[in-house]
């Protein structure tokens, strides 16, 4: 059996020797395709695969044609829409995630941003304190959870909602529990989107929802760039100079972000959530030990095509 890394942009050396280390104890072969820079060096290198390790690298049908004896590709991450879960489902491939792994990393990017934010961007001037404040987390899921963990620590009065988790479980936590998204950009100075780019919350953050954000109100989004409807933001950051962005997913139309709301807008030069070497690490991992389970004892966990 052969399972094969494929990172266009690399997994650190240490998380590759982790890996190998579980991928090679189990008896299988591991393969590494890097940096690869064309999409044919990808369909080659699947050819004979039998598993793949991927980043937010593109699976799609092409590649699962090319990919002839694969049985399972996992995406060492939480996100996966870098996947086409029916093509994979018509060529009997298993897809799965790994949760949880890159969790903390971003949600600790949520507060660097969100005290830059906070501050005026370092321009010098006085700004205002997290303390006090009320944080919105839309989606409380791994990520929401340990934003609201460091709010607590900020001392920030904290709401969340999340269609799919019941308040209960919002409220165990300590957190003030919503009925709806509206409702947290009614209350909330700040939100902080954690939905996954679906067919339902796509192009979701519209004009007539941010507007709901009090005076002065953050929108920080770690999320997915489709969730935000940019033509709709463009138009009420021109409205209401009052609102700040901040994101670590660049807009289609950084540039003209940029340029016209300078002082008000951030975004990272690419998706920064997961770039720590812990998570780098964790999710490596545990990509490689839930393709070892799925290829010896069909162990399913985390599949998320059917």
């Amino acid at each position: 059996m052969k399972v094969l890394i494929a990172t266009e942009k690399p997994f650190a050396k240490v998380a590759v020797d982790g890996i190998r280390q579980e991928i090679e104890e189990a008896g299988y072969e591991l393969a590494l395709l890097e940096k690869y820079t064309e999409k044919a060096q990808l369909l080659d290198a699947v050819n004979d695969a039998d598993a793949v390790i991927i980043r937010s690298d593109i699976i799609d049908n092409e590649v699962l044609d090319a990919a002839k004896q694969l049985k399972i590709v996992v995406r060492a991450g939480a996100g996966y829409d870098n996947v086409d879960l029916e093509a994979a489902t018509a060529h009997n491939v298993v897809v799965m995630n790994t949760p949880g792994q890159n969790s903390n990393a971003v949600a600790e990017l949520v507060f660097g941003l969100l005290v830059f934010a906070v501050r005026n961007f370092y321009n010098g001037k006085a700004g205002t304190e997290l303390k006090g404040k009320k944080l919105g987390i839309l989606a409380f899921g791994n990520v929401g959870r340990n934003v609201a963990r460091i709010a607590e620590g900020f001392g920030m009065d904290i709401y969340a909602y999340d269609a799919f988790c019941p308040k209960e479980v919002i409220e165990a936590a300590g957190v003030h529990a919503v009925d709806s998204t509206e409702a947290l950009f009614d209350i909330c100075d700040i939100v902080s989107l954690h939905i996954p780019a679906t067919p339902e919350t796509k192009n979701s953050i519209n004009y007539e929802m941010v507007n709901r954000l009090p005076k002065g109100g953050i929108l920080i989004n770690t999320a997915r760039k489709e969730v935000i409807d940019e033509a709709g933001l463009i138009k009420l950051m021109e409205e209401r100079e009052d609102l700040k962005y901040v994101s670590d997913i660049a807009p289609a139309n950084a540039d003209e972000f940029a340029t016209k709301f300078a002082g008000r807008y951030f975004a990272t030069p690419k998706k920064m959530g997961a770039q720590t070497a812990e998570a780098n690490i964790n999710a490596g991992i545990a990509a490689a030990k839930q393709i070892v389970g799925f290829l010896r004892d069909g162990i399913t966990k985390f599949q998320v095509n059917k």
